[in-house]
């Protein structure tokens, strides 16, 4: 870690080369700018960039605020801007805030692609990420099974940003296929773990509530809830998470969080530098919306999901484990 210019960083790698086969120069350098990048979501996303960058040789540093802050991701995105950079990847989260940013630097010819959570109405030049509303789908299937479809629930949220949007549709088209599933109430969890535990506190105590799901859209709210259920003994919840904190995983495997759906950010921000690269290089026009039916660039890229669950937690944090080790 490193503090530049007011920003915390995440150090990602800087190795550059001189020799004259390679065909990059040693001014190339690309950022990831996120929100919340302390999280182990975008630390993973950070080691999948550690590992382009190795793999191709160039400079890329993940950059954002520590905490949930789309005005924080603004200056850093500015501030990354700033420094002229080879290409950009960057997490749309208030579009409205983030979408002038990613139109300039477009502007100026410098390639942005958004992952995690995409903004199609910006310049960008495509998403990198999930298919969230299928994500919501398969999370919302999940819960009617575990219920016999018939079951009231609380979903945990940040209201407008797209990806979590898209991912609350996607639950919502799965509860019509089973209408006894009822959404009683969706938490503003403003991407912190203390507005989570005491909201969870609140609807525990509510004798009226009486919730039998609990649905995190977003990566830190749940290993929260699951905390308040096991403080309150609140047994035969069902809990139904996203993404892969080791606290989710840790509840999973006591069987309080029953499954999560886990994202590949790693995966997300290795192809997305390889392919920002690959556009710098190819000194083509940079085609923005990939809307044409001769763009050689498509609009979307899935990078998938896969559900974890207690059949299948040990093994995937040992898989966790070894792609996010420091190496030397």
């Amino acid at each position: 870690m490193r503090v530049r210019d007011g920003f915390l960083l995440t150090a990602t790698c800087c190795v550059l080369v001189s020799c004259s086969s390679s065909r990059h120069d040693p001014t190339e350098h690309y950022y990831l700018v996120a929100a919340n990048i302390k999280v182990p979501y975008w630390q993973t996303a950070g080691a999948g960039l550690v590992q382009a960058a190795n793999d191709i040789k160039v400079a890329a540093d993940l950059v954002g605020p520590d905490n949930y802050d789309p005005a924080a991701e603004h200056e850093a995105f500015q501030h990354a801007l700033g420094k002229k950079p080879t290409g950009l990847m960057v997490q749309a989260t208030d579009v409205k805030v983030l979408r002038p940013d990613i139109d300039a630097a477009v502007a100026q010819g410098i390639p942005v692609i958004t992952i995690d959570s995409d903004d199609p109405a910006s310049k960008r030049l495509l998403f990198i990420g999930t298919n969230n509303h299928q994500a919501g789908l398969t999370g919302g299937r999940l819960a009617a099974k575990l219920t016999g479809g018939k079951a009231n629930v609380v979903i945990y949220t940040i209201p407008n940003q797209p990806n979590l949007e898209e991912r609350m549709h996607g639950y919502k088209d799965a509860f019509a296929e089973n209408p006894g599933m009822k959404i009683v109430q969706v938490v503003d969890m403003k991407g912190e773990e203390g507005t989570t535990f005491d909201a969870t506190k609140e609807i525990l105590g509510n004798a009226k509530m009486k919730p039998d799901v609990f649905v995190c859209l977003e990566a830190i709210a749940c290993k929260v809830v699951a905390d308040v259920l096991n403080r309150e003994h609140a047994t035969g919840k069902v809990v139904v998470a996203m993404d892969t904190d080791h606290g989710t995983l840790d509840w999973i495997q006591k069987g309080v969080i029953n499954a999560t759906i886990a994202q590949k950010p790693y995966t997300m921000a290795y192809f997305g530098l390889q392919l920002l690269d690959d556009i710098h290089h190819s000194k083509a026009p940079l085609q923005t919306g990939a809307n044409n039916t001769f763009d050689t660039l498509p609009a979307f890229v899935d990078t998938g999901t896969t559900m974890v669950d207690k059949s299948n937690v040990d093994e995937y944090i040992k898989a966790l484990d070894a792609a996010t080790a420091k190496k030397p």
